[in-house]
């Protein structure tokens, strides 16, 4: 029986060097969102301790009630930020377009204001814009296209949110913020687990049995103790999101004569 706490482990000495020294490559400085939460905190830290917290932007952009950790993490950390109430934008463009489409829809909108907020200021300071995906998030599609989904670097891209928990706690982040419950903060009550049907160490274990150990939906299921419905469910949400990960499919013309 494979022991899961053993699947996880780092040198997170090793980590966090090599996460800073690649922040480092970007010298003109980063623009992040902040949410309050444990993958944006992490991200911010890392910046931090690669740029100085001169060259560190975090907008922080509340859809209604603002969460206090985003400030909290930004001062902790000695960082500029800006607090952007992004409701008035989110509603006068369903009023323009005049259709609500519902929770996912404007979920959905809601993530592609913000990057459009993060990009306008990254664009005005010369910067980049650091994204917190987590590879967990990555390989199942639980981001939003051209939303959250659309930075210049993802540092934490190859670290499943296990990992990021045990990063972060390297790292000296409050352990609140660590184990605090993730939500992207799309609508009231919106949870990341809700969204994904199971907890991240379920969902980890199966990406990590996948991707890492190459191992058999059969072999997952026995070894981990996990429903293989779920294992199968994971591997759909992998599969179907595929063009999330993908650049947009060209059709090949050139030599198209006569």
């Amino acid at each position: 029986m494979i022991k899961k706490e053993d699947l996880f482990g780092l040198n997170w000495e090793k980590v966090s060097k090599k996460l800073v020294d690649f922040i480092r490559g970007y010298e003109e400085g980063v623009v992040l969102g902040l949410s309050g939460g444990l993958d944006s905190s992490t991200v911010a830290k890392l910046s931090v301790m690669a740029l100085g917290r001169d060259r560190v932007l975090g907008l922080i952009m509340p859809s209604g009630a603002l969460d206090e950790d985003a400030v909290r993490v930004a001062r902790m950390l000695g960082i500029e930020y800006k607090v952007i109430d992004i409701t008035g934008i989110v509603s006068g463009m369903v009023g323009a377009c005049g259709l609500d489409g519902g929770l996912i829809p404007i979920g959905n909108l809601k993530a592609r204001i913000r990057m459009a907020l993060l990009y306008y200021h990254a664009n005005v300071m010369g910067r980049i814009v650091v994204g917190s995906g987590n590879k967990s998030e990555l390989l199942v599609g639980y981001f939003t296209k051209y939303g959250d989904g659309g930075v210049d670097i993802l540092p934490l891209g190859d670290l499943y949110k296990t990992q990021v928990r045990m990063l972060a706690e390297y790292l000296g982040i409050p352990k609140d913020i660590v184990w605090k419950t993730p939500t992207a903060g799309l609508w009231p009550g919106q949870t990341d687990e809700g969204e994904l049907g199971m907890p991240y160490e379920r969902l980890d274990l199966i990406l990590y049995g996948i991707h890492e150990l190459g191992m058999k939906k059969e072999e997952i299921s026995r070894e981990f103790g996990i429903p293989r419905a779920d294992v199968e469910r994971v591997e759909e949400m992998v599969r179907s999101s595929e063009h999330k990960r993908s650049m947009p499919p060209i059709p090949k013309v050139q030599g198209l004569r006569g």
